[in-house]
C-alpha cells in the first residue's frame, strides 16, 4: 500500500531519523515563506492561523529534541570516536554547530512570538527578512550536518554506537522500544 505521507525511518537508523528531521524542518521553513506571502496578500485568516500553529508546534517541540540529539548524543560520541583529521575537522565543525544552535534559538524567540500572535489572531506581522535569515542559517547548518557530520558518523560508528544513538533519540521522545 502506498502512503500519501513519507514514513519516518525507525530509530534503528538514527542518521536517517536525523535526515528525516531535516526534511521536516525544510517543510516548516517553506510554510513560513508561504505564510509571509499569504499575510501580505490575504491577511490573517484561519489558514494563516493553522499554518502558524503547525510551525510553532514543530519548532517548539521537535526542533529542540533534534538539537538535543546532536548536542547530547551524536556530537559527543563523534568526539570520543574521531581521531586524526576527523578529530581536527570535528573540532572546527562542533564550534560552528553549537554557535548555530544558539543563534537559531535567539532567532526563533523573535519568530515564535510573531507566529504566536498570528495563531492567536492578535498580530499579522511575520518578518520576511527574519524568516529568510532563519532559513538561511538552517540551510547552512543542515548542509554541514548532512555533508560532513552524518557521513563521518556513518563511517566511524560501530553498530553498537548506532544502536546507542538510536535508543537515546527514541527515549528522548518518550517512545518505548
Amino acid at each position: 500500500m502506498n502512503s500519501l505521507f513519507d514514513s519516518a525511518p525507525g530509530f534503528d537508523q538514527p542518521l536517517a531519523v536525523l535526515k528525516h528531521c531535516h526534511d521536516r524542518i525544510r517543510k516548516q521553513l517553506a510554510t513560513m515563506d508561504k505564510l509571509v506571502v499569504h499575510l501580505n496578500d490575504v491577511g490573517i485568516d484561519e489558514n494563516a492561523q493553522q499554518a502558524a500553529k503547525a510551525v510553532l508546534r514543530y519548532f517548539n517541540k521537535a526542533a529542540p529534541l533534534h538539537h538535543e540529539d546532536e548536542e547530547i548524543d551524536l556530537l559527543p560520541e563523534l568526539q570520543a570516536t574521531a581521531t586524526g583529521e576527523d578529530a581536527s575537522l570535528l573540532a572546527v565543525l562542533l564550534t560552528d554547530i553549537l554557535q548555530q544552535h544558539q543563534q537559531m534559538a535567539a532567532q526563533w524567540k523573535v519568530l515564535g512570538a510573531q507566529l504566536q500572535a498570528i495563531e492567536d489572531g492578535t498580530g499579522t506581522d511575520l518578518s520576511a527578512a527574519e524568516v529568510e535569515d532563519f532559513a538561511a542559517l538552517y540551510a547552512k547548518h543542515m548542509q554541514i550536518e548532512e555533508g560532513q557530520i552524518a557521513p563521518m558518523a556513518q563511517r566511524l560508528f560501530s553498530a553498537a554506537q548506532m544502536q546507542k544513538l538510536g535508543a537515546a533519540m527514541q527515549a528522548r521522545r518518550g517512545i518505548s522500544a
